[in-house]
């Protein structure tokens, strides 16, 4: 019986030394020389102190900031990274909703309501949201006047689909904050 199991454990701890460590560390010596940025985390920083990762959502509760989809919007905590995986015929996702758009209205009077700020995404974590999301525009000009009526932050903050045809047209929530937070600062300076 030993004479069976040895060889099989002499496999697994060869096998999981040269595939799990040999390779992963190679593999991760490769992608530090050509995309360091990527497999770092694509980590923004600010006076050299990391202030979030273009991958991530974040909470953003201070009203003169943008609020990315209700996964990480101002009134969720990011911290369960998960869709809610409610059907669309759930009552409980229909009362969530119809919650959330009536907060959106309140704060963004006048405004049309677009859908990826009241629905989550698989993980509830993306950090990304439609051109047509940021609401917050005449929200954040009414309390930060200096940044005009917004529309000039939001349409430097929009990026385009990958190569022209991949994806779709998104604002990185985070990277709009940060214009927001520029354009306020610029403006006291």
């Amino acid at each position: 019986m030993i004479r069976q199991i040895r060889p099989a454990l002499v496999m697994i701890v060869l096998l999981t030394i040269v595939t799990g460590l040999n390779l992963s560390f190679r593999h991760d010596r490769l992608a530090q020389l050509l995309f360091p940025h990527q497999a770092n985390g694509s980590l923004i920083r600010k006076d050299g102190k990391v202030i979030g990762s273009e991958l991530i959502g974040q909470n953003f509760a201070m009203p003169i900031f943008s609020w990315p989809s209700v996964g990480c919007g101002q009134w969720l905590r990011c911290a369960n990274s998960s869709g809610s995986n409610y059907g669309q015929t759930s009552k409980k996702l229909i009362e969530r909703v119809k919650t959330d758009a009536t907060k959106l209205r309140v704060e963004n009077p006048g405004a049309p309501v677009p859908v990826d700020l009241v629905t989550t995404s698989a993980s509830g974590l993306d950090p990304d949201i439609t051109p047509a999301a940021p609401i917050s525009g005449p929200r954040v000009a009414k309390r930060a006047p200096c940044c005009g009526n917004g529309a000039q932050a939001v349409d430097d903050s929009v990026q385009d689909r990958l190569l022209g045809v991949l994806g779709e047209p998104h604002v990185n929530v985070l990277k709009l904050n940060m214009a927001w937070t520029r354009c306020s600062r610029d403006a006291v300076s």
